[in-house]
């Protein structure tokens, strides 16, 4: 027997089979109603389909009319069911298939649909080609209707889980009070608990404060938000008696809460959840979810917002808590910076402190001024190594020792050794970085120290910023157990209208990225930053610490000398050329032509020019620091400018008398060719050479 033979035989067998058990046993009509299934031949090449009785009744055709034409099954369809239906059976054909499963509705003469399921196997002759289909169809409603229920309620299960875990996900970020109603009110937080609205409230002794509002709510309405813990109001009454309450018509809400009757118009939701928000069996607060489209509260339903409203409380529990520890860490660390810096003559200072933005760490860093003997003042910035309380007061106790060696009149260096041997004697592992300068504004001298610190920079009169090169020592409290307490001291000098600025690595450390870049955007925004020392100490603190979200404290103090401008008739101005700064000769003419040029001096800016280019490199050849050159105008009737030069070497210049080939010693003779007259005066440590141009005087 050929294959294909015993192919049909089998075929034949399994229908017979089917036939007995789905055929005529019952006689009756309504037996096969009940039965709901029959099976079906369909020729191919005969174009013809044999269905049983059973069968006509699921397509809905009456027996005594069916003429086997497969067309009048296909007519019964809709026009997108018939598609489907011909696509699937067209695409188990011509691709080889075997058989076919589909489903696809039948409409019904009541107007609703029946879902149709149709399973059936292609008989294919030696060659391949299909030429018979046999079969079965089935009423599939119940079952459909039952998988569409079944699987409708798993994605209302998927999206509560989903809800509660965004929820969850995102209270285990938040660490303030601040945080947890941002991540309720932020960018997809309605969105993430499935509520259209919602209130935030915290119980405060008596008074309800609502710290949050988002989309459509009561509590947005005047009067209706915080205030004295009313029960007339829903979301007091929720917090008073600790049970929730779950409405879903606005008439419902404002039967049980007539104070909302007057409001009922503005109100653009349908249902709502007032659910208390308990911790440690304490009332905190309560929240309000509101919904727009939603009439009723299943259990399903009842218990997420239930669950929501726990974790929304005990998230809100820690937070409260940081939010007191921390305020009293802030606190004592404030307690132990100055109180209030004092004014001082000659000069402005301001400083900033700013607590770290995340953790409830405490750090170690101080600011300071000191008045010392002799019209001077001590400014000190520093970090006690670590974050925490014992950090906080490690600082304490230093800051009160450097203050008391330094307003004994002691040297930088002397200051920072004591300091160091005090740290180290404290029997504790923590050290200390510091920078200490000591600031006479008479004369800009400055006496700079540092002990592992970042060093100072100096924003000029035109607005460029320098980086002295200041050198330091190993960190207080290493540098004694190192038994290395030498801390060099250098030398600045601080013309008027310059600015001093200190701080601490809060203010340029980014995360992310190369401390070196973050000083070199500090060094931009102190050179783009305003004048004033109060206002450059706001800039800094808006553009760099606000910035980068630090999570380290900040100290910076501003120390900016008062500029000497003369006056309208008699104007004046001062800049300091450093030694290293190779391009600080070429601006110095640049800046001497340029004020001349705006006093109505233009024509002396040659002589004046080349005088300064004279002297400053005598200066910064033969002296080992930088110079201050101050260019003035002499009152009227004179009319002259008087120009001057002042360095911190003892040596004074002495005229010589150069041969026709040398290179240099021609500066004094300069002095005589080009100006009415000059001398050489001692200042301080060190001596200025001046001298005057312009119209010889009157007799």
């Amino acid at each position: 027997m050929s294959d294909s033979s015993r192919r049909a035989d089998d075929d034949a067998s399994s229908r017979l089979r089917f036939d007995r058990r789905h055929a005529g046993e019952t006689g009756t009509e309504e037996r096969l109603a009940l039965n709901r299934t029959g099976s079906f031949e369909w020729d191919l090449d005969a174009r013809t389909l044999d269905v049983d009785e059973a069968g006509l009744l699921v397509f809905g055709l009456d027996p005594a009319t069916f003429d086997s034409r497969p067309s009048a099954v296909v007519e019964l369809l809709d026009a997108s069911e018939r598609a489907r239906l011909d696509g699937a059976i067209d695409e188990a054909i011509s691709g080889g298939s075997n058989s076919y499963s589909v489903h696809f509705q039948v409409p019904l003469e009541d107007g609703t649909h029946q879902w149709t399921h149709v399973q059936a196997r292609i008989l294919r002759s030696e060659d391949g080609r299909a030429h018979r289909v046999i079969g079965v169809v089935r009423d599939a409603t119940a079952e459909v209707t039952h998988s569409a229920f079944v699987l409708d309620l798993e994605k209302r299960r998927r999206r509560q889980t989903s809800i509660v875990e965004r929820t969850t996900t995102a209270m285990s970020r938040a660490v303030t009070v601040d945080d947890v109603t941002a991540a309720l009110t932020g960018p997809g937080g309605l969105v993430g608990i499935g509520a259209d609205g919602l209130a935030l409230g915290l119980v405060d002794n008596s008074t309800l404060n609502i710290i949050a509002l988002s989309g459509d709510s009561v509590e947005v309405l005047e009067g209706l938000g915080s205030g004295p813990l009313d029960a007339t109001r829903p979301l007091g009454e929720t917090i008073l008696s600790g049970r929730p309450r779950f409405i879903t018509s606005l008439d419902a809400l404002v039967r049980r809460y007539p104070v909302l009757e007057p409001h009922i118009g503005e109100l653009n939701f349908q249902a709502v959840a007032y659910l208390p928000l308990i911790a440690q069996a304490r009332p905190l607060g309560g929240l309000a979810l509101f919904y727009r489209d939603r009439t009723v509260f299943n259990a399903d339903e009842r218990i997420l917002c239930l669950g929501l409203a726990a974790i929304v409380a005990q998230s809100l529990q820690r937070a409260i808590l940081f939010d007191e520890e921390r305020e009293f860490a802030t606190g004592l660390q404030s307690a132990m910076l100055p109180r209030r810096i004092q004014k001082i003559e000659g000069g402005e200072i301001a400083v900033r402190y700013h607590a770290a933005w995340s953790g409830r760490e405490v750090g170690g860093d101080w600011y300071d001024v000191i008045t010392l003997p002799r019209d001077r003042i001590g400014v000190v910035v520093g970090d006690v190594q670590g974050h925490d309380t014992h950090a906080a007061a490690i600082m304490g106790q230093l800051r009160i020792a450097l203050r008391a060696y330094a307003a004994e009149g002691h040297p930088p260096a002397t200051v920072m050794a004591r300091a160091s041997r005090f740290l180290a004697e404290l029997d504790t592992d923590r050290f200390a970085t510091c920078t200490y300068a000591q600031v006479d504004l008479a004369t800009g001298a400055v006496r700079v120290s540092r002990a592992g610190h970042f060093g100072p920079l100096i924003r000029h009169t035109d607005g460029r910023v320098g980086i002295p090169q200041v050198r330091g020592g190993l960190p207080l409290g290493i540098s004694t157990d190192f038994r290395d307490e030498e801390f060099p001291e250098t030398r600045l000098d601080l013309v008027p209208g310059e600015t001093l600025v200190l701080y601490t690595d809060g203010l340029v450390e980014e995360p992310g990225a190369d401390v070196d870049a973050g000083v070199a955007a500090l060094i931009h925004e102190v050179s783009a930053g305003p004048d004033g020392a109060e206002a450059l100490a706001d800039h800094l603190s808006d553009r760099l610490w606000e910035r980068w979200g630090s999570g380290d404290d900040v100290a910076l103090l501003v120390l900016r000398r008062s500029p000497d401008i003369g006056s309208p008739r008699a104007p004046r101005l001062h800049q300091y050329i450093h030694q290293a700064d190779p391009q600080g000769l070429s601006e110095a003419r640049s800046i001497v032509r340029q004020a001349l040029k705006d006093w109505d001096l233009a024509g002396l800016a040659d002589d004046a020019e080349l005088v300064t280019g004279e002297l400053l490199v005598n200066v910064l050849l033969h002296t080992e620091g930088g110079a201050v050159l101050t260019l003035e105008v002499l009152p009227e009737p004179v009319r002259r400018i008087r120009l001057s030069v002042q360095d911190r070497s003892s040596v004074w210049p002495r005229r010589r008398t150069p041969g026709e080939t040398s290179t240099s010693g021609r500066g004094l003779l300069l002095l005589d060719a080009v100006a009415e007259c000059w001398g050489i005066e001692p200042r301080g440590e060190g001596k200025a050479v001046w001298c005057e141009i312009g119209p010889p005087p009157q007799p």
